[in-house]
């Protein structure tokens, strides 16, 4: 049975994790009543301020994926505006401080343009593009094919040759 390593802590604890975070606790007693890291509920604490308690209870699922204008707008509130992170991802509905901290990153080196997603993988018609052959081309090519074949088999038989000489016997 595969193990989720992405969401450590099940379900049950980071809703009992929301149920004190609701009744006023903090984060260091909440840890300390749960039996978890202080750090773990502390990162639970601000995905709960800012995607409230639906937030919380969904972590280790899918990532969230957040278009270009959020993540200029969080970005430049952060890095030019001067706002807090944990403000900003209450505000633009973060769940994680991992993806502002990319964003601000980036947004200081190459500003709103570094932020645009990047095509992936391998672009369509990178490959060059080759001519039609001529008919001699083609021919070159079979010929080449051919040799290579030939090669092929004539190290076959010598193979076969080699083994029946060290066996002794005739096939």
């Amino acid at each position: 049975m595969p193990i989720d390593l992405r969401c450590r802590h099940d379900r049950e604890v980071r809703e009992l994790a929301a149920d004190m975070f609701e009744s006023g606790r903090g984060y260091r007693s909440a840890a300390k009543a749960l039996g978890v890291p202080a750090e773990a509920v502390r990162n639970w604490l601000k995905t709960y301020r800012a995607i409230g308690r639906d937030g919380l209870l969904a972590m280790g699922g899918q990532r969230a994926r957040y278009d270009y204008e959020t993540k200029v707008a969080a970005a430049s509130a952060v890095v030019d505006g001067g706002m807090p992170k944990p403000e900003a991802m209450e505000r633009f509905g973060i769940a994680s401080a991992t993806p502002l901290k990319r964003w601000c990153r980036l947004y200081r080196e190459g500003g709103a343009e570094a932020l645009r997603p990047k095509p992936r993988g391998r672009p369509r018609g990178s490959g060059a593009k080759a001519a039609p052959k001529t008919r001699e081309e083609e021919l070159e090519e079979r010929v080449r094919k051919l040799e290579a074949q030939v090669a092929y088999l004539k190290k076959s038989i010598a193979l076969k040759a080699e083994l029946r000489s060290r066996t002794g016997r005739r096939p």
